[in-house]
């Protein structure tokens, strides 16, 4: 099913070194799989039919989401919709020790076949380094092993997914670097400065994540919350699993509270009708230079509620500013140095 046929269309904006379009408010999968607590797989499938039903067409995955089992149960779906027009977006680089030397031609290799056998296909869309250390971002060696995959049909495209704006500049400037997915969110600006301005003059697409900073701006957490033992928010406050950033972008959990609570009430004031997960995801579609976003979700309500978030449009300024204020006010020291 192509997405013209949807009831319900999402605003599209290129990816341009693919060729393609993609809706502006993707799904990110990685709950799919696992570290957010148990999800079934039919439950899985519902959240994926539920996307693409209201019309999002990129999915964004990693091969080490579940070792593979996000991947593939998106191959399940793709076997079962032969004609669905979805980009699907995975990660490499994870499988195997953070450090440089992992990064060769030989891993990437065996990394891309084995994302292909997952989702059942010849050609892998978009494949993106999975946060590697920023050497691999800085190494010429690194583009030219991507390229070989581009030449010998395995890969569409590739980007480079990343922790710092710093990395995400120097992977914006290589030639073949189809995209840059980076944490942005209302609690996490500082893509704003410079990223996104230079990521639009070059033509390369950004891929917003985690933006709803793990489910804080969502509003629905307060202090005396508590998640599983085997969800990300739990084990990886103090950073121990992986870059801390990616657990509540960095925040800290009562200050970000704090903060959840005040956009929720600015969100009441210049937004009513939307829920504040609602809010946070149409701020950063609002953001100039940015192609997609890509949420989670839990269940198919979920998935629907996030893709009507990129239905809403240009957003009000008092709005805008308010954000930038909570973030000024709370976050700026704590986040703004770091990431």
């Amino acid at each position: 099913m192509s997405t013209g046929q949807h009831a319900q269309h999402l605003p599209h904006r290129p990816l341009p070194r693919t060729g393609r379009d993609v809706s502006v408010l993707g799904l990110g999968t990685w709950q799919l799989g696992a570290d957010w607590g148990d999800v079934s797989e039919s439950d899985a499938l519902a959240v994926l039919e539920a996307a693409v039903a209201d019309g999002v067409t990129l999915l964004d995955t990693a091969d080490v989401y579940g070792d593979g089992r996000s991947e593939q149960v998106i191959g399940r779906l793709l076997a079962g919709r032969p004609d669905l027009d979805v980009l699907v977006a995975t990660k490499m680089g994870r499988r195997a020790e953070q450090v440089p030397a992992s990064y060769t031609a030989e891993h990437f290799r065996a990394w891309t076949d084995r994302s292909r056998r997952n989702l059942g296909v010849d050609t892998l869309d978009l494949v993106q380094l999975h946060c590697p250390p920023s050497a691999v971002i800085d190494d010429d060696a690194t583009y030219d092993a991507l390229d070989a995959l581009v030449e010998s049909g395995a890969v569409a495209a590739y980007g480079v997914s990343v922790e710092t704006c710093e990395q995400a500049l120097a992977a914006i400037a290589r030639p073949h670097v189809a995209s840059v997915q980076i944490i942005l969110n209302a609690f996490r600006l500082k893509p704003l400065d410079e990223v996104l301005p230079a990521a639009a003059a070059a033509g390369v697409g950004i891929v917003a994540r985690v933006p709803l900073a793990s489910g804080l701006l969502s509003g629905r957490y307060d202090l005396a919350t508590t998640f599983a033992a085997d969800d990300h928010r739990t084990y990886n406050r103090d950073g121990s699993a992986f870059d801390i950033g990616e657990t509540f972008s960095g925040v800290d959990y009562a200050t970000g509270v704090q903060a959840a609570r005040e956009f929720s009430a600015l969100a009441a004031e210049h937004l009513p009708g939307l829920s504040p997960a609602q809010a946070a995801l149409a701020w950063v579609v609002d953001q100039p230079g940015v192609t997609t976003v890509i949420p989670g979700a839990r269940n198919a309500a979920q998935a629907a509620s996030n893709a009507a978030a990129g239905r809403v449009g240009p957003l009000p300024k008092a709005f805008r500013d308010g954000v930038t204020a909570i973030y000024d006010g709370h976050l700026r020291a704590e986040v703004h140095p770091r990431w």
